[in-house]
């Protein structure tokens, strides 16, 4: 695979999708950018004595993140992040135009059962049909 020069990886919550990501952007010698998305908080929150509810909500990607910067830097990369909210698929793709990547790297989750695959919100389909470049599966 050559001539890519940005990279897009999009984390679901597995250090080997940031791994496989950086080794081939190493290979390449690409810029990547590595993006988490929140979907929509959608509900009623009843905390007291909270007062950064926003801190409560992204709390646990800010330290996925903070371990995907980790990984990086223990890999010899230089990344940037990005922490999204919205449509999962919708944010991948807005992200790869924004930063006019030349491919998506996308985690594909194994333990998915053939009626969820059927009938689920498939996030991987929407973004190889939306995408605005290729998008390369990497199995989580």
């Amino acid at each position: 695979m050559k001539g890519y020069r940005k990279i897009l990886i999009a984390v679901n919550g597995s250090a080997s999708i940031v791994r496989q990501g950086l080794k081939l952007a190493h290979d390449e010698k690409c810029w990547v950018t590595v993006v988490k998305v929140l979907p929509p908080y959608e509900g009623d929150l009843h905390l007291t004595g909270i007062k950064n509810v926003g801190d409560v909500l992204t709390g646990g990607s800010r330290k996925e993140v903070s371990a995907i910067e980790r990984i990086a830097e223990t890999e010899g990369a230089l990344i940037k992040t990005r922490l999204e909210e919205g449509d999962v698929h919708k944010k991948i793709i807005e992200v790869a135009e924004e930063e006019r990547c030349d491919l998506i790297i996308l985690g594909l989750r194994k333990k998915k059962g053939w009626l969820s695959r059927l009938f689920g919100d498939n996030v991987v389909e929407k973004v190889i049909n939306q995408a605005p470049c290729p998008v390369f599966i990497v199995a989580a």
